[in-house]
């Protein structure tokens, strides 16, 4: 009998409803939003982003995590990795019994038909699913709508004999999962490039070719199996990992329309070259509306929360530091004085153990208006501690003052 796969929850929304709202709620969140997405108190202005933190796919993933152990309490419970790249949200999973299978001590292979393993929103590969369902357990796919429509394509592209161009992390689970989907056809194909400059060395061999074991030796694994680059760069169609900038995502794009219509003439595009439309609409929602925050407000500096290893909210520091002092912090315990901050370096490699440093003398006197925003893997109730942190440091709590007519009242 195959595995049972449980990919549209559990039926048991209402049953853990209170225990997310305990977990990740933040009332004062809900006042900011309700007084325009501004609050000041004192001499502190903060300016929240319109869109942040928790996205759809995100929260699908969190509530179906905490009904499968609603569901399961007698049995082991076990994610594949991360079910986010946020660590307050992963060890509140830990907390409730649910272990990661990456985590130090643990074995994937000793996994029997009595347990129950949840598919991260990042998705798992293809080889990875068929361990799993080999392996007899009982699966909870909670891989994120987004995701899936990017797979879609990539397979479309497998099938017309196109080789799948991926804007995306190489070592990043979504990036493995979605590159396993072009592989999974005969004479599947496809090659990962992280950014403008690996875009380019690629760009260049389609229009003057060059020499293909350093092109091999240049990508690495970035590069499926027995790939030809004079054979597998005649065809390519573009795809993303759906957390990436997506202004950089579309320029790559385009980079690559434009090296085939050089090679081949505008002529030949429809037979070789495809670029559907995969970016996420969360992923530029929350892109979009920092870009509108920088424009409407003049911001002393910005505040993006989020894992150190999420990449969308990496993206959101490279936005905002484009145009103000920027820190991307993980959590409140981040915001350590008045004077001084432990954050994450903007570019630096997006990994949980990435280097962080401490800045001092990042909170200036007089007027303060901060910009703030939180990647999409970011729970409210992060948001609402690190104001409530924001204003201590400030000199700033117990003076809230709300827009007129909000309908929110404070002490």
């Amino acid at each position: 009998m195959p595995p049972i796969i449980f990919r549209k929850g559990l039926d048991l929304k209402e049953a853990v409803a209170a225990d997310l709202s305990a977990a990740y709620h933040s009332s004062i969140v809900e006042e900011v939003r309700a007084a325009g997405f501004t609050r000041k108190t004192g001499r502190l202005t903060v300016h929240l982003a319109r869109e942040f933190g928790f996205c759809y796919g995100v929260d699908r993933a969190v509530d179906y995590a905490y009904q499968t152990r609603k569901r399961f309490p007698d049995k082991q419970v076990f994610l594949t990795g991360e079910i986010i790249h946020n660590p307050h949200v992963n060890d509140q999973l830990r907390g409730k019994g649910i272990r990661i299978l990456t985590d130090p001590g643990e074995d994937r292979t000793t996994l029997s038909p009595d347990d129950v393993v949840i598919l991260p929103a990042f998705g798992v590969s293809i080889s990875e699913l068929a361990s799993l369902q080999r392996q007899g357990c009982t699966l909870v796919d909670t891989t994120c709508g987004s995701v899936l429509n990017v797979w879609k394509n990539v397979r479309r592209y497998a099938q017309e004999g196109f080789t799948a161009v991926i804007h995306g992390k190489v070592h990043h689970e979504e990036t493995r999962a979605t590159a396993s989907q072009a592989t999974d056809f005969p004479n599947g194909h496809f090659l990962i490039v992280r950014d403008h400059a690996e875009a380019e060395v690629a760009c260049d061999f389609i229009r003057h070719g060059g020499d293909s074991a350093a092109f091999i030796a240049r990508f690495g694994d970035a590069l499926s199996a027995g790939f030809d680059p004079v054979r597998h760069l005649e065809r390519v169609g573009c795809a993303n990992q759906t957390t990436m900038l997506m202004s950089e995502s579309l320029e790559i794009g385009e980079m690559f329309r434009k090296a085939m219509r050089d090679r081949y003439g505008e002529g030949e595009l429809p037979a070789r070259f495809r670029a559907f439309d995969t970016i996420c609409s969360a992923t530029q929602e929350r892109q979009d509306a920092v870009v509108a925050l920088l424009d409407a407000e003049a911001l002393t500096m910005a505040v993006v929360i989020g894992g150190y290893n999420s990449s969308n909210t990496c993206n959101l520091a490279r936005i905002c530091a484009e145009r103000v002092p920027t820190y991307h912090i993980s959590d409140p315990d981040c915001l350590v004085s008045g004077d001084s901050i432990r954050h994450r370096p903007i570019g630096a490699p997006s990994t949980a153990s990435v280097h962080e440093e401490t800045s001092t003398g990042w909170l200036p006197p007089g007027p303060l208006v901060i910009g703030l925003t939180a990647g999409a893997s970011t729970p409210n109730n992060i948001v609402g501690q690190v104001i409530e942190r924001l204003e201590t440091l400030a000199g700033a709590a117990g003076s809230v003052n709300i827009a007129p007519n909000s309908g929110v009242n404070r002490a």
